[in-house]
């Protein structure tokens, strides 16, 4: 039998104990002769999750994974800034962006954003998968970046001057929070543009990772859904709004993961589950090669015709539910390319307030897609430009899927008085 979302989530709940465990116990068994202190058992603590838990240990001996842990206790570490620079030169290697340590305020900001709150510009930030840039996944609804006009797939070259070469992913992250009422000032490349700069005024982001709305027209009442993060609360506010949609009889649902750049696994696959009934959600690999098919439990919350809007702000665990959705023929996928992030991260406390976070497995979509750097390519490509304001006024994405949603469920029910599409607007885009 398959494991489900529950068991799934039990299972990352105890591998993250057992890392804990594990290097508990290798640090006991470190000879007191060695006498490190504190910082140094920082950069041990960190090596030692790397060594137990990375994706790709056959990279260990390319890179030289011992000697890099040996070099780094042969320079000074006295204090944490110390073990975080050692740290960062040992995993810098690995050549995994998403391998990375996170100073006890990057872990902070990180949490609170997995809580559902944040403070700052309001700028999701990674690296595009044919380079070391730092790009603009999503800007967050409602931020200062997206009032802004900032847009997914924009370059970030500098913060206050300082080239992001440099600090790299997470202190550029960094620079971009602050009081809230300050200003920053970023340099920044938009897509098919030239470098401008532009000042933003950091504030409190009401993220509220879950919207929804009853859409109109002369034939059909449809349910409009957006979730913008995978956060800790997000499967049980998906589940009170589409109860809170049934209650007014919507005929079909927009799903729109328009620039959610994912969040918490656990919650994507709880998010899948409320679509699906026993299907498969999405099957992860390990450093073993060891495959783990997850699947939906039995019912649906759900079980209506739906269309889902997707972008290239479609990351990680959403890239996830899409991928399910759409192999599993319950959905289909309308707009652009999404990200392209397949890979999986733990994220584990070490003993000074600091995090690290470790690409500890790849996922594949239940037809066997590996996206990493490639992304999921809709079943229809919507026309360019892409709306800036989704779900807001004038957003043709939306008007698009609307159209489709109104024909699948004219197909349902054929008796309908009014009239249905060109079967050409259901037809996967040939691209």
């Amino acid at each position: 039998m398959l494991p489900t979302v529950n068991s799934m989530t039990e299972r990352l709940q105890r591998l993250a104990s057992g890392l804990f465990i594990g290097i508990l116990v290798t640090l006991l068994c470190v000879p007191q002769a060695l006498a490190l202190n504190d910082a140094q058992q920082l950069v041990v603590e960190s090596w030692r999750l790397v060594n137990q838990s990375y994706v790709d240990p056959e990279v260990f001996e390319t890179i030289r994974w011992k000697r890099l842990r040996q070099k780094a206790l042969e320079n000074t570490i006295e204090t944490s800034e110390q073990a975080y620079s050692a740290i960062e030169t040992m995993l810098l290697p690995l050549n995994d962006p998403y391998t990375r340590l996170l100073r006890p305020e990057d872990y902070t900001v990180m949490k609170a954003s997995n809580e559902g709150s944040l403070s700052g510009v309001g700028l999701q930030l990674g690296h595009p998968a044919n380079g070391d840039s730092i790009v603009v996944i999503a800007p967050l609804e409602g931020s200062p970046a997206a009032d802004a006009g900032v847009v997914s797939g924009t370059e970030i070259l500098e913060v206050d001057g300082e080239r992001v070469e440099a600090l790299g992913l997470e202190a550029t992250a960094a620079r971009l929070r602050g009081a809230v009422g300050s200003q920053v000032l970023v340099t920044l490349v938009p897509p098919q543009g030239q470098p401008e700069e532009i000042s933003l005024e950091r504030r409190t982001i009401d993220l509220r990772p879950v919207r929804t709305r009853r859409l109109r027209s002369d034939a059909h009442t449809l349910g409009y859904l957006r979730i913008t993060q995978f956060s800790e609360g997000v499967p049980a506010q998906v589940r009170e709004a589409l109860e809170e949609l049934s209650d007014k009889n919507v005929e079909g649902l927009v799903l729109d993961l328009r620039n959610n750049s994912g969040g918490l696994v656990s919650a994507g696959l709880a998010v899948a589950d409320v679509f699906l009934d026993q299907e498969p959600i999405v099957e992860t690999r390990n450093r073993d090669g060891i495959a783990d098919p997850i699947q939906a439990g039995a019912g649906e919350l759900y079980s209506g015709p739906m269309v889902t809007l997707v972008n290239s702000g479609t990351a990680s665990a959403s890239e996830i539910l899409a991928g399910a959705l759409q192999d599993d023929d319950r959905s289909l996928l309308l707009g652009d390319k999404t990200f392209g992030k397949g890979l999986i991260q733990t994220l584990t406390n070490l003993s000074d307030g600091s995090g690290l976070a470790v690409t500890v497995a790849g996922y594949l979509t239940p037809s066997g897609r590996d996206i990493q750097g490639q992304g999921i390519q809709p079943d229809r490509i919507l026309d360019q430009p892409e709306p800036l304001n989704p779900g807001g006024d004038g957003d043709r994405w939306l008007n698009d899927a609307e159209r489709v949603l109104q024909a699948l469920i004219e197909q349902d029910h054929p008796g309908d008085q009014s009239q249905p599409l060109e079967s050409t607007d259901l037809a996967p885009d040939p691209t």
